[in-house]
């Protein structure tokens, strides 16, 4: 095993945060309470603290250094068909489409939240609709998530869930590092 640092403070604080908040906000809170609308801003703040961090962070935590090409998304999907065992030290593409896609859904969900507390949209329905779909989305998109981590991490043998705690990625030595 070669351990590779990879995750810095700021992102493990970010995603373990962002965990607690939304599943407060989705499994246990109310929804009418205002605990439920500012760990709903506290999510967004979270959310936008990553974006700037994606610019001025460690390469690591940028996304310029993760953004997922159509090229890399099939060689992933070609190692997963192939059973061919090769890891990334960052995020997977695979994995940074889901990056992308969560946190846009927070933001929307954030978005829409606001609307429902303003004066201009206080109970219209799609505004509602929406923030409820956004939800499910969201949820749907955490399992899937879990499920892939769990996934890649039988498949690579590299602990992702250990890695996004410490901070480092253990690369078994007879897994090919993704360039």
């Amino acid at each position: 095993m070669t351990d590779h640092k990879i995750w810095d403070p700021f992102i493990r604080l970010f995603h373990w945060s962002l965990v607690a908040g939304f599943a407060a906000n989705a499994l246990i809170l109310d929804d009418e309470s205002k605990v439920h609308e500012w760990v709903g801003y506290a999510v967004v703040a979270l959310v936008g603290l990553r974006l700037l961090w994606g610019f001025v962070g460690p390469l690591s935590a940028r996304f310029a250094s993760f953004f997922p090409s159509q090229t890399a998304v099939m060689e992933q999907i070609g190692d997963i068909a192939t059973h061919r065992r090769r890891a990334h030290l960052g995020h997977s593409p695979l994995g940074a489409l889901m990056i992308f896609n969560l946190l846009a859904v927070m933001l929307a969900i954030g978005v829409t939240g606001y609307m429902m507390t303003t004066d201009a949209y206080w109970g219209v329905e799609w505004v509602e609709e929406a923030h409820e779909m956004l939800v499910v989305w969201a949820e749907i998109s955490v399992v899937l998530h879990i499920a892939a981590v769990v996934f890649e991490s039988w498949r690579t043998g590299v602990n992702l869930p250990r890695a996004m705690i410490t901070g480092k990625k253990s690369v078994p030595d007879d897994v090919r590092l993704a360039r």
